[in-house]
């Protein structure tokens, strides 16, 4: 493969402030599914503000950083449905009904904590059509991370433009490990139904989160990725 572009914020408007992002979570009952108090969100969202205001040097190019929820306490399964495109549901496909033992891969350090903010995502346009087999140790090579699914949901719950016709992304931070110790070749995606098969003519256009051969490439993904994870200094 060739040697990618420079990474891009793919065009995409700046992400809210977290705080207006704490706001988006609570509105949507995300706290509730995360065994989180409405006040909780909003004062780690307050603390990561306030570091960036005095001068953190977490520079994520991107407005400020996203809000995430631990996927163990906000699995995938409980958040897709509450993406929104063309007022129709979020949904898993049918044939991942394993999507929550999709766990970060060795090399994604996640904090251990309920709360974090993701510096830089990226959408990954200039890596389209290439395999995620492809596309992991490239990223490695930029000292990005790739996100996972559930940062990938948690991105397009804040920014709904991230997700688009012709232009979505894999998240293959998050894989299945096997009983034997290999991964499965699935890695999640998240992009728009076209309403054909499994899917049902009712979720044409709706955001789904699904999966995509490991070896396989598509025009049409690119590859969420991230600069870091971090917390608020104590």
């Amino acid at each position: 493969m060739p040697e990618p572009t420079p990474v891009t914020a793919a065009g995409l408007p700046a992400l809210p402030p977290l705080s207006t992002q704490a706001d988006t979570l609570i509105e949507l009952g995300v706290h509730e599914i995360a065994g989180l108090s409405a006040a909780e969100i909003r004062a780690f969202a307050k603390a990561a503000e306030d570091e960036d205001r005095n001068g953190d040097q977490h520079d994520d190019g991107n407005g400020g950083g996203l809000l995430a929820i631990h996927p163990d306490r906000a699995p995938a399964s409980a958040i897709a449905p509450l993406l929104r495109r063309d007022d129709k549901p979020g949904f898993v496909v049918v044939d991942m009904p394993d999507v929550d033992l999709f766990t970060p891969l060795d090399t994604v350090v996640v904090p251990d904590a309920p709360l974090y903010v993701i510096s830089g995502v990226d959408r990954g346009d200039h890596m389209a059509n290439w395999s995620p087999d492809e596309a992991l140790p490239a990223l490695t090579a930029q000292n990005r991370t790739p996100l996972l699914l559930s940062e990938g949901i948690h991105w397009v719950l804040q920014q709904p433009a991230a997700l688009e016709r012709n232009h979505c992304f894999m998240t293959i931070g998050s894989r299945l490990r096997k009983a034997n110790g290999n991964l499965d070749a699935r890695t999640p995606a998240l992009w728009i139904s076209n309403g054909t098969g499994r899917d049902g003519r009712e979720r044409r256009n709706a955001p789904k989160a699904g999966w995509c051969w490991a070896g396989n490439r598509h025009t049409w993904l690119g590859f969420g990725s991230a600069t870091g994870r971090h917390l608020p200094a104590a």
